[in-house]
């Protein structure tokens, strides 16, 4: 099932997030994709917030390429992946990609194209799309 949410201007991203959490089922794992400089930081470091992590704490995995977070609410584990740096499959094997996925802990991963083959077929692909008034759709396709 595909659903979009149309998000205006920066001030609007908590509630987009709100609504994004209201979407989410039994998935735990999320993918990320839209052209650089779309918000796919952004929105997850508005995600992990509704999520109940300090919003001090979210911040961009770019350079460590994964982040660890524990909700403040749920005490749940959300891990953020940014894989922009990663050249291969085996460089995401290597780091324990697959035990990541494989955790029950919710994933999110930015540019997931290099993992795709291992991704698990109930994975949510969720697109980032910027609209020539520079708003943003978010549009999130949950497998039937």
């Amino acid at each position: 099932m595909i659903h979009k949410i149309h998000v205006a201007n920066l001030g609007q991203l908590p509630d987009a997030a709100r609504r994004f959490v209201s979407l989410m089922g039994d998935e735990t794992v999320y993918t990320f994709t839209g052209e650089m400089g779309a918000g796919k930081t952004t929105f997850i470091a508005a995600l992990v917030t509704a999520l109940g992590v300090d919003p001090e704490e979210a911040n961009s995995p770019s350079f460590a390429i994964a982040n660890e977070y524990r909700s403040d609410t749920t005490a749940e584990l959300i891990y953020h992946f940014d894989l922009y740096r990663l050249e291969s499959l085996e460089e995401a094997l290597e780091i324990g990609f697959e035990d990541y996925l494989d955790s029950g802990a919710l994933c999110f991963v930015e540019w997931p194209a290099i993992v795709e083959d291992i991704l698990p077929d109930d994975t949510v692909a969720v697109e980032i799309k910027v609209n020539d008034d520079l708003s943003r759709d978010i549009i999130v396709n949950i497998p039937d």
